[in-house]
């Protein structure tokens, strides 16, 4: 009896440290809208395990890893070199411990996007804790910490995806430097207002130092 209650108590152990014991698997929730965020096919992700007790942190670093893989097929992961999209997760807790007559579990990572030229695209935090009763017969510290972090990857891929969409959308507009058609300008509507006549001619002629905005433009900081 002694030996069996400590072998129960290894396993719980266990459970409460790594993902590769808690049986854990990727969650994947690909999105046929967003098979690759920001509209790029190439990103370079990394896993970084941050948290104080690093105990099969191989495991948990892949769990989240092949989970924003196989959430995003569209994307060629870690093959664009330089020229790919940067996606950091940094992980500060992942762990499932009993207290009193509850399981207490959390996810909790940071997630930054940067663009090739080493501008941030977002920043954000994907944090969940679930508090589990101590259910006789169930694997609750498995149960518990399968809730938090499967909270915490729809977090982030909700996150991720959002750049795709702000992305195309937030595109900056230029405009022409100052006084750069001022004279133009003024005479124009000095004409108009005087004389209640439109000079006829082409844009190009009535401004001819108005520059056309026809080139894609970089996208700004989110």
């Amino acid at each position: 009896m002694r030996i069996r209650a400590v072998s129960g108590l290894i396993a719980l152990i266990a459970l409460a440290t790594g993902c590769a014991s808690t049986g854990l698997v990727p969650a994947a929730y690909p999105d046929s809208t967003v098979p690759c965020p920001a509209g790029t096919g190439a990103w370079n992700l990394e896993v970084l395990d941050r948290r104080m007790r690093r105990e099969g942190s191989e495991g948990v670093q892949s769990l989240v890893s092949e989970s924003i893989r196989k959430s995003f097929p569209g994307c060629r992961w870690n093959a664009g070199g330089n020229d790919a999209t940067r996606l950091v997760i940094e992980i500060h807790r992942f762990a499932s411990t009993q207290e009193g007559n509850t399981w207490e579990a959390a996810a909790d990572w940071s997630v930054v996007v940067t663009d090739p030229a080493g501008r941030k695209l977002t920043e954000f935090e994907a944090h969940e804790e679930v508090s589990r009763p101590n259910y006789r017969g169930s694997n609750n510290a498995k149960e518990s910490l399968h809730e938090a972090f499967d909270r915490a990857m729809r977090k982030t891929l909700a996150g991720l995806r959002s750049v795709s969409s702000g992305g195309a959308a937030c595109l900056p507009r230029r405009t022409p430097a100052a006084g750069a058609a001022a004279p133009e300008l003024g005479a124009l509507l000095l004409s108009s207002w005087t004389d209640m006549t439109w000079t006829a001619g082409s844009p190009a002629e009535l401004w001819p130092e108005v520059e056309r905005f026809s080139q894609p433009e970089t996208v700004e900081v989110l």
